[in-house]
């Protein structure tokens, strides 16, 4: 049962071949026995996926339906759960149980979604390889020397060991893409809006966006379903009707025209890489895409960017975490200023610390102008080259990573060498666009994503192409040794 995609689930649940209990059961154990090796849970909540099982199971009796209702997932331990710990794997939160359901949970658990734990992230997501939890790194299930990429690492480890069949993460500068590359998944970043806010805690509000981690584009479409709409309760969810991305997996890809930047075929990419990519490149146009190359200018100045709007933004997010409210809170302060300074010392690890320092500073009198305004202009540069990209391509096309997954430890003590390794999927998050990293080889027996962007709410656009590749192609269906 371990092996069974969302879509067979749902197809097994509709059929009795099985119940949501019978399965959750299995997954349960399956995850007690193998996830000490890989670390990828911080929570598990046995009793409430039961019950949530068995619910599922009564409305399946009662005549109900749905592709969601029954199935098992996990979910980033940063969106909010009712009376369950919330940690974002921090210190600072260790303590911290959610008194509401953020709108993403509320949104699957109504669709009729199996709760099984809370997924491993790098602090507040602050990072690219899950190296910076205060419970530990995550191991990437394909290599366990290796990392499984960041900040939603523990959700794409579970689900790349078949723990349960998908999981939801979030993107802030590729933190579902990279991962999904890293182990072999299909990982999708909406468009900044798509999917609600509401619930999900901060790293940097201009750039977060919730989506799924699968193992295919077909059960990315079918979470996604789940997840998107609008939320009065979030300012920045946008009222954009939600289509039916299952329905539009199966369109022809002829005449697609596929857009790949020069840019992305530098001096700093794998050589193996850009190989499996141009493989990729030749695998869609069997299927009828037309490949045109394109130029986005203005990439190279993206990273610059990036590391000093998202760290601005979390400086100020992040200052609500003061010993005072919730949290954790050093013991006997000798007054207000030993209460922030030892709580926030002690709650907080380097690579926050470092962050929000940068942001402080970036945005501190003398330096806003000099730093913050500046990337922000740069920000716009890289949107209009998207724009008018998209003049000529309804797809643009390249590698997700660099590199294949590093090893633990490799790039701690040189954190910009870590943040160079999002230099394709930055760009997305900057502009805002839907993008989608999806399974295209291996490189010393670690997996290869190729990354699709497409313009504003096209994401049935995106797994409409992935899916088609899939069926033509079997890098998704691998599975990591001992898994």
């Amino acid at each position: 049962m371990h092996q069974l995609t969302l879509a067979e689930i749902a197809r097994g649940l509709a059929d009795k071949k099985f119940s949501s209990e019978e399965l959750t059961k299995v997954l349960l154990a399956r995850i007690t026995q193998l996830d000490p090796q890989l670390n990828s849970f911080i929570s598990l909540t046995e009793e409430l996926a039961l019950e949530q099982a068995k619910a599922a199971d009564a409305r399946r009796a009662n005549g109900e339906s749905g592709a969601l209702l029954g199935a098992p997932i996990a979910h980033k331990d940063l969106f909010c759960t009712q009376g369950i710990r919330t940690s974002c794997g921090s210190k600072m939160l260790d303590n911290f149980k959610a008194p509401y359901d953020a709108t993403v949970v509320s949104k699957l658990a109504a669709a009729g979604t199996v709760t099984l734990g809370k997924t491993n992230m790098d602090e507040f997501a602050m990072g690219s390889a899950n190296e910076s939890s205060w419970y530990g790194a995550v191991k990437n299930p394909w290599n366990l020397e290796h990392v499984p990429g960041g900040s939603s690492g523990g959700s794409a480890a579970a689900v790349a060991a078949r723990l349960l069949p998908a999981a939801t993460a979030t993107d802030t500068g590729g933190s579902i893409r990279q991962p999904a590359a890293f182990t072999n998944l299909t990982g999708l970043k909406p468009t900044y809006g798509r999917v609600s806010r509401w619930g999900m805690i901060a790293y940097a509000s201009s750039l977060d966006q919730g989506g799924p981690l699968a193992r295919t584009a077909e059960d990315c479409a079918i979470l996604l379903q789940g997840m998107a709409g609008f939320d009065p309760n979030d300012s920045t969810s946008i009222d954009e009707p939600v289509p039916d991305y299952a329905a539009g997996l199966n369109g022809s890809l002829q005449g697609l025209r596929i857009g790949v930047p020069k840019e992305y075929f530098g001096a700093g990419l794998d050589p193996r890489i850009a190989d499996l990519i141009q493989n990729s490149i030749k695998e869609l146009q069997t299927l009828g895409a037309v490949i045109k190359e394109i130029s986005l200018p203005n990439m190279q100045h993206a990273i610059p960017a990036y590391y000093v709007i998202a760290p601005a933004e979390a400086s100020s997010n992040l200052s609500r975490f003061d010993g005072v409210r919730f949290g954790h809170r050093c013991a006997d302060p000798k007054n207000l200023e030993d209460l922030y300074k030892r709580s926030r010392g002690e709650g907080f690890g380097p690579e926050v610390q470092r962050r929000i320092m940068v942001g402080a500073y970036a945005l501190s009198a003398g330096y806003y102008d000099a730093y913050y305004l500046k990337a922000q202009k740069i920000r716009r540069l890289v949107k209009n080259d998207f724009m008018t990209a998209f003049n000529e391509v309804d797809v643009i096309l390249g590698p997700t990573t660099p590199n294949p997954a590093w090893k633990l430890g490799a790039k701690n003590s040189d954190p910009v060498a870590a943040y160079l390794e999002d230099v394709y999927t930055i760009t997305a998050n900057l502009a805002g666009l839907p993008g989608l990293s999806m399974p295209a080889g291996f490189v010393d027996g670690l997996p290869v994503g190729v990354q699709l962007l497409a313009p504003y709410f096209q994401e049935g656009r995106l797994l409409n192409v992935a899916h088609q590749y899939q069926l033509n192609t079997d890098w998704h269906t691998r599975t990591p040794t001992g898994f």
